[in-house]
């Protein structure tokens, strides 16, 4: 069921449990226990909320706080539907900082799912042994950090890397490449009512032409956000805020 934002779902301080029972006692110990009750310093009455990162949440009382653990009582428990029309984000990567900046932005800004491309003008390069298992894990822990932030009902999914050809076979019922030189703005391109949609954000030396003409031929629309050139890590946020708007999915 969908919900309406309200400040008893918005303003709590939210922490991530493996399932939210209907009612009853939720003691949150080892690393949501220490945010709890040293990082956050809850108190005794005070309401918080409980997440399982997909889709089920509940409002519960502090009764008791100790060193790294904080017990809770269930008030409330609620189910949130996935949007009609899932958001994913094919996220050129990014070296440094800024990977892990736009993974938070997007999610901030209500991305549904993640997907890491290895575009061909990316500095930053994944191995697929240990290294590159490193870096997802980042994306992953920096993605379930930004939704708890954000008080979100779902941990966006991060996928393993793809590649320009994956990302042209993906069954998806929209795709649109971010790209500067566009004629069509993001703005007024058609946009479908449910199902999936794939944004495209490329490196900082931009998409390719074989890359373009690959995307295009499966399907794939280019499209622009303005006057300006954003930088990779913030162009898939200010984007995604478009779409919420359009989309209804910030109604």
């Amino acid at each position: 069921m969908t919900h309406a934002v309200s400040e008893a779902w918005s303003r709590p301080a939210l922490f991530w449990v493996d399932a939210v029972p209907e009612g009853g006692e939720v003691v949150l110990e080892g690393a949501e226990g220490r945010h709890a009750a040293d990082v956050r310093r809850v108190r005794s009455g005070e309401v918080v909320l409980l997440g399982d990162g997909a889709g089920t949440r509940a409002r519960a009382r502090v009764t008791d706080v100790g060193k790294s653990r904080v017990t809770t009582k269930v008030l409330e428990r609620r189910a949130d539907d996935e949007p009609p029309l899932r958001i994913t984000l094919a996220q050129a990567l990014v070296k440094g900082d800024r990977a892990e900046l736009a993974v938070e932005l997007a999610t901030e800004a209500g991305v549904d799912a993640i997907l890491p491309w290895r575009a061909e003008r990316c500095v930053a390069r994944w191995d697929d042994g240990v290294r590159g298992e490193k870096a997802l894990a980042r994306w992953r822990a920096t993605a379930r950090e930004a939704a708890k932030q954000a008080r979100r009902a779902r941990v966006p999914d991060v996928a393993p890397p793809a590649t320009t050809r994956d990302l042209a076979a993906r069954d998806a019922d929209a795709v649109l490449v971010l790209e500067a030189t566009a004629t069509e703005s993001l703005a007024g391109v058609a946009l479908p009512d449910r199902g999936e949609l794939v944004l495209v954000v490329g490196p900082e030396g931009g998409v390719t032409d074989d890359e373009r003409a690959l995307l295009a031929g499966a399907g794939a629309r280019e499209v622009r956000l303005g006057p300006g050139v954003l930088r990779t890590s913030s162009a898939a946020a200010v984007a995604l805020g478009a779409l919420g708007a359009r989309t209804g999915r910030w109604g």
